[in-house]
C-alpha cells in the first residue's frame, strides 16, 4: 500500500514548502515513485498543471521536485483571494465558484469528497505521497470540516510531522501548545516534529529538544539549519513579500509595484537571480523608484480594484513621470489590463467596481469574460524573435490600435501590444523572464548581459542541495519510517 506522509507547520510560512520539495527530491533521488499533494492552498500564485486546469504554484514545484508532471489532483482545493473577505474557489483545476469566508467554512465538507478522491488518485501513482498542510491544526475553531490539516490526516490516515519555526521565536511553546489544545484524535496522528530556520549552534538547543519531548512525547526528527538553496526556489505566496527589502545596488534597478491582489509574482525571480539586477518590490506607502529603469506590474487576481488602489497609491503619477523621463514598462497579465485605455467588467467577475479608467499607456482596452483561459503554451518573443514559454490564466480580452504590434506570439497567436514607442509592452504570458535568451536581449537594451545563468537548471540544482541537506540532518530511512507508523 501507498505511504503518505504529511507535514503540518504550528503556523503559516514556516517553509512547509520547501521541506515538503527538498523531502520529494530527496525521495525520487532514492528511486522512488513520489508525489506531492496539498489539499488546500491559499495562493494567487498559481501554475497550469500539465493536465489542465489550476493548481498551486508551491505543488507545481513539488512535482518538478518529484520529476513528475504537475496535475490539478496534487491541489484539489485552490482558494485564490479578490478581496479582504471572499476567494474564488478552484476545485480540481477548474473554477468552483466564489464563496465569503463564512460561505467557504460551509462548504468544506462537500470539498472533503473531492480532496479524498484526489488523494486517492495520487496514491495511484506512488510509492510515496508527501503532503503539505496549510496554516495550523493549532487554529482549533476552525477543525469542524477542516480539510487542510488534521481534518485530512484523520480522513487518510495519514500520520503528520509538525514542523515549528525557530526563526521566529518561540518554537517550544508553540509546539507544546499544539500538543495541549489538540483533541486527543488529533494528537495521535502526530509522529514527532521538525525544527526549521536554525541559525547557529544546534547543540545549544539541546535542552530546548529535550523540554519539548518532554511536555509531548513526541520524537524530534531533526533541526534543520536555514536552508539557503531555499531562496533560489519560487516563493509560495505574498507572505514572502513581506520580507523583501531593497538589495545593494547594480547596474539596473527593476521596480514591481506590490499590488494588493498581486499574482504570479514568481514571474520575477529570473531578474532577482540576476548579478546585475536589482529587483524592488515597492511596498504600499512607498514611491515608485526615480532611478529605476524598467517597471513591471505584475498579475494580478482583481484588476480594477488593484488599479483604482494603484493611483490611491499615487503610482500613476510615479509611473507617468518614469515614462516621460524614457524609462521602459512592461505589463504582465493583469498589469497589461492595467496598462491600457479601460477595463471593463459588466457582468461583475471580479467582484466589485465594473469598470475603470485605465493608465492610458497603451492604446487598447479590456473586457473581462466569463471564460477563464487557462493552459500552458510555447511561445515567442515578437520583440526580439526568441523562443519562450510559459502559461496563461487570466479573465479578459484585450483589443486595439497597439495590439497590432504584439509583444508575443502565443502558440503563433499574436498577443499583447507594444507602444509605437516601443517603451511601453505588455504580454498575458507568465514565465516571460524563464527565457534565458529573452532576458539576455532585454538587458542588453540597458547596456548590461544577462541570461547566462540557466535560471530553470538552477531551480533544479537547490532542489538537490536542499535534498541533500535533508539526507544529511534527517535521513531517507528516518522518511520511510515516519511514514509508516499509521496504517491506512
Amino acid at each position: 500500500m501507498t505511504r503518505a506522509l504529511m507535514f503540518q507547520g504550528t503556523g503559516s510560512d514556516v517553509g512547509k514548502t520547501a521541506l515538503v520539495a527538498g523531502f520529494c527530491r530527496l525521495a525520487a533521488n532514492h528511486g522512488l515513485k513520489v508525489r506531492p499533494f496539498k489539499p488546500q492552498n491559499m495562493s494567487n500564485n498559481a501554475a497550469v498543471a500539465d493536465d489542465g486546469g489550476e493548481i498551486g504554484r508551491a505543488q507545481w514545484l513539488q512535482a518538478l521536485a518529484c520529476r513528475v508532471p504537475a496535475s490539478v489532483h496534487m491541489n484539489p482545493v485552490l482558494l485564490k483571494p479578490q478581496s479582504e473577505t471572499g476567494s474564488q474557489v478552484v476545485v480540481q483545476g477548474k473554477v468552483f465558484g466564489h464563496a465569503k469566508g463564512r460561505d467557504y467554512q460551509k462548504l468544506k465538507p462537500q470539498l472533503m469528497a473531492a480532496v479524498l478522491d484526489s488523494f486517492g488518485r495520487v496514491s495511484e501513482q506512488a510509492d510515496l505521497v508527501l503532503v503539505e498542510g496549510a496554516g495550523s491544526p493549532a487554529e482549533i475553531n476552525l477543525r469542524p470540516g477542516d480539510i487542510a490539516n488534521m481534518g485530512f490526516a484523520t480522513s487518510a490516515r495519514v500520520p503528520v510531522v509538525l514542523v515549528g519555526d525557530i526563526d521566529r521565536g518561540g518554537v517550544i511553546a508553540s509546539l507544546v501548545g499544539t500538543h495541549t489544545i489538540l483533541p486527543d484524535e488529533d494528537r495521535a496522528m502526530i509522529v514527532g516534529y521538525l525544527i526549521n530556520k536554525f541559525r547557529g549552534d544546534v547543540s545549544l538547543f539541546d535542552d530546548g529538544i529535550a523540554a519539548v519531548d518532554g511536555f509531548t512525547g513526541w520524537s524530534c526528527l531533526g533541526v534543520i539549519p536555514w536552508l539557503k538553496a531555499a531562496a533560489r526556489l519560487p516563493a509560495e505566496d505574498s507572505v514572502a513579500l513581506e520580507r523583501l527589502v531593497r538589495g545593494d545596488a547594480r547596474a539596473l534597478k527593476v521596480a514591481v509595484p506590490i499590488l494588493s491582489r498581486i499574482a504570479n509574482f514568481d514571474d520575477f525571480d529570473p531578474l532577482k537571480a540576476e548579478p546585475e539586477v536589482e529587483l524592488v518590490f515597492v511596498r504600499p506607502g512607498e514611491r515608485l523608484p526615480e532611478d529605476a529603469g524598467l517597471v513591471i506590474l505584475p498579475g494580478s487576481k482583481s484588476t480594477i480594484s488593484d488599479l483604482n488602489d494603484f493611483r490611491q497609491q499615487g503610482w500613476d503619477k510615479d509611473l507617468q513621470a518614469h515614462r516621460r523621463r524614457g524609462g521602459r514598462i512592461i505589463g504582465i497579465c493583469g498589469g497589461y489590463q492595467m496598462l491600457g485605455q479601460s477595463v471593463l467588467d459588466p457582468q461583475g467577475l471580479e467582484g466589485g467596481a465594473t469598470s475603470a479608467e485605465g493608465l492610458g499607456l497603451l492604446d487598447i482596452d479590456t473586457e473581462m469574460a466569463p471564460e477563464k483561459t487557462v493552459r500552458n503554451i510555447e511561445a515567442r518573443s515578437a520583440e526580439y524573435d526568441v523562443g519562450l514559454s510559459g502559461y496563461e490564466i487570466h479573465l479578459g480580452i484585450s483589443r486595439g490600435p497597439d495590439s497590432a504590434r504584439p509583444m508575443t506570439l502565443l502558440d503563433g497567436r499574436p498577443d499583447g501590444a507594444i507602444s509605437a514607442d516601443g517603451k511601453v509592452s505588455g504580454t498575458y504570458l507568465h514565465g516571460l523572464f524563464d527565457s534565458d535568451s529573452y532576458r539576455a536581449k532585454l538587458l542588453a537594451e540597458f547596456g548590461i548581459r544577462g541570461g547566462e545563468t540557466n535560471f530553470r537548471a538552477d531551480v533544479d540544482k537547490a532542489l538537490d542541495e536542499i535534498a541533500g541537506e535533508l539526507d544529511r540532518l534527517v535521513g531517507f530511512e528516518r522518511l520511510m519510517e515516519a511514514s509508516a507508523q499509521i496504517g491506512r
